[in-house]
């Protein structure tokens, strides 16, 4: 080899790649950049918009976690936390600031129940699913969580094997329902 042909020579190795294979002045590694997401934001809205079951003086009642989260914050705050109570102080300071006065789009949701006809109700209610929900006649199964809510309310009365079975057969999914201890018919 003589000394002209070193010079031209290309040296390959690490962070070095072969003259043909590099990206060349003004073109990117990545041309498609980073794929764009369905949401840049976190999802605080759906998060703090969901219902929870808290306990208060041994009742339950029903409200948005950012409720629960506003209510943990001050109980916090009034026990002693500072760090709490500084935040709790914010967010209620954040809230006092907001204009309430803008109303929320509503969705307003009308269903006309024919008399003596139920079907259309316990659809809306949630409370049954039909089988065949094109057919206006279809068989309608009752929800799992309707039917422990209403044997809960029983108390000491019993069914018989035969409402029993009808029970059962009216139901859903009967593998989903606790029955009480009573129940004879199992699924």
């Amino acid at each position: 080899m003589t000394e002209d042909e070193d010079s031209t020579q290309e040296i390959v190795g690490y962070r070095t790649p072969p003259l043909g294979s590099r990206f060349r002045q003004g073109q990117s590694g990545n041309p498609k950049g980073r794929p764009r997401g369905r949401r840049r934001d976190l999802p605080y809205e759906a998060m703090l918009g969901q219902e929870v079951i808290i306990r208060e003086n041994g009742r339950e009642r029903r409200v948005t976690a950012a409720e629960a989260f506003l209510l943990q914050l001050t109980k916090l705050g009034l026990d002693g936390d500072s760090v709490a109570a500084r935040a709790a102080s914010a967010a209620l300071g954040d809230i006092r600031d907001t204009d309430l006065s803008i109303p929320y789009p509503l969705e307003i949701v009308r269903c006309i129940v024919d008399p003596g006809s139920v079907s259309t109700a316990v659809e809306c209610l949630r409370i049954g699913t039909k089988l065949d929900r094109y057919r206006e006649t279809a068989r309608i199964l009752l929800e799992p969580w309707i039917v422990e809510s209403a044997l809960a309310r029983f108390g000491e009365k019993q069914l018989t094997p035969e409402e029993q079975e009808i029970v059962l057969n009216a139901t859903r999914t009967p593998s989903k329902v606790r029955w009480p201890d009573w129940w004879l018919v199992k699924p």
